[in-house]
């Protein structure tokens, strides 16, 4: 029986501590640089257009016919900005994106590099259609039932401030909630959870997505709160199916690895030995 076999090695030599902290420390520098190169591009591009009328597109409807008021001289300023900000992020993404993998790819296995591609993928894409969700389906529903409740008595005078305060907390809620099934991933990975617990405290989930809704949804409305309740348990559902793939190919490979252990010695190696054997039993190789 030979010796079992050491787990595999990183692919990259181990480096310092501190060689750890200026790699880090460009990686950032670059990822900044980035991320500034994009928002004074997307400045330059939303300077051209009326921003401010494409992202109120939603409430238009609702005015009838006047306009959104701002009570501060330098909120429109502050909106293009803030969706400068945004785009900037998005144009960014790629390079950020490299510098991360740059980093972190030297310390991570052949497996889990095939791993960490598409969940950072499936991240981003996940927020976006979150975000999406929120901004171009819900928030119409939503204000449509908010702006339309207790109408005959009192009269809204929306400011810019406000209403794009509120589309903006829906649609960063709606993008964080929708990254439920790459955080269920990687506590699988993790070895915290496991299908048979996921599938276990199903009906529990249920509650949770309403009681979560309730509590981060910023218009406290029925319509908000079911839009996305649903989407989250359907998400919560198909976390289950990805983390079942993950840990049953995990355990196939953990079953591999024992296997491969506990094999016999080759032959080749049994015929080394033979002299050392008769050695040790006073013969004469």
């Amino acid at each position: 029986m030979t010796a079992p076999t050491p787990p595999p090695t990183p692919p990259a030599a181990e480096m310092p501590f501190l060689d750890h902290l200026e790699e880090l420390r460009w990686r950032l520098v670059w990822s900044l640089g980035a991320l500034v190169a994009g928002m004074v591009v997307a400045f330059a591009l939303l300077s051209q257009v009326d921003i401010i009328y494409w992202l109120e597109r939603p409430v238009l409807p609702y005015l009838g016919g006047r306009k959104l008021v701002y009570t501060t001289p330098g909120a429109p300023f502050s909106i293009t900005l803030n969706a400068s900000f945004a785009l900037g992020m998005l144009l960014a993404t790629p390079v950020i994106g490299y510098q991360v993998w740059s980093f972190l790819s030297p310390a991570l296995y052949r497996h889990e590099k095939r791993i960490i591609v598409p969940v950072l993928a499936g991240g981003v894409l996940l927020f976006l259609a979150g975000a999406s969700l929120a901004f171009f389906v819900v928030l119409p529903f939503t204000l449509g039932f908010l702006l339309s409740f207790q109408s005959a008595s009192i009269e809204p005078m929306l400011t810019v401030e406000g209403y794009f305060g509120f589309a903006i907390s829906m649609a960063l809620t709606f993008g964080i909630v929708f990254e439920l099934p790459i955080v269920i991933i990687a506590l699988t990975a993790l070895g915290v959870i496991t299908p048979a617990f996921l599938n276990a405290y199903r009906r529990h989930a249920v509650v949770l997505c309403f009681a979560g809704a309730a509590f981060v949804t910023p218009g406290a409305d029925p319509t908000s709160l079911f839009a996305l309740a649903v989407p989250l348990y359907f998400l919560y559902e198909l976390s289950v199916v990805l983390s079942t793939i993950l840990y049953r190919r995990r355990e196939r490979r953990d079953r591999a690895a024992a296997l491969a252990a506990a094999a016999p010695a080759p032959l080749a190696d049994a015929a080394d030995d033979g002299p050392s054997r008769l050695l040790d039993r006073g013969g004469v190789a």
